[in-house]
């Protein structure tokens, strides 16, 4: 059975995306660019390590319709969203399409809250 490896990225809606950015670099440290930060990990079994993506989007994304979206990191994709049809869970169509940045795909949660799988490349540049 596949499962879920890590959280991959956490998303969030703002009215005003560059003074929340600011907000948290100026208070928290994070920063920022337009697309976001990532938090490397130290212990990642990966040769080349791997990251948490946090990023403001703004609010009229439609990217993802609630106020956040998390994106979980996965081993298997493929296997995973096959699992997760034959369980009956809605899972978007355009799911599992490789890009520069590896696999990506979305299923709907029983309260209606996008849900990103991303499974990453061999080896993240």
């Amino acid at each position: 059975m596949e499962k879920v490896t890590g959280i991959g990225g956490i998303f969030f809606k703002a009215k005003d995306p560059d003074k929340l950015r600011e907000w948290y670099r100026k208070h928290l440290g994070i920063e920022a660019e337009s697309w976001g930060f990532h938090f490397q990990w130290a212990d990642d079994p990966q040769k080349d390590g791997g990251a948490t993506v946090w990023s403001v989007f703004p609010d009229s994304s439609n990217y993802f319709d609630r106020p956040f979206m998390i994106n979980y990191r996965v081993a298997n994709l493929d296997e995973l969203l096959s699992q997760l049809r034959a369980e009956g869970a809605d899972v978007d169509p355009k799911s599992g399409a490789p890009s520069e940045f590896g696999k990506f795909g979305w299923v709907t949660d029983p309260e209606g809250n996008r849900v990103e799988l991303w499974e990453p490349p061999a080896k993240l540049e």
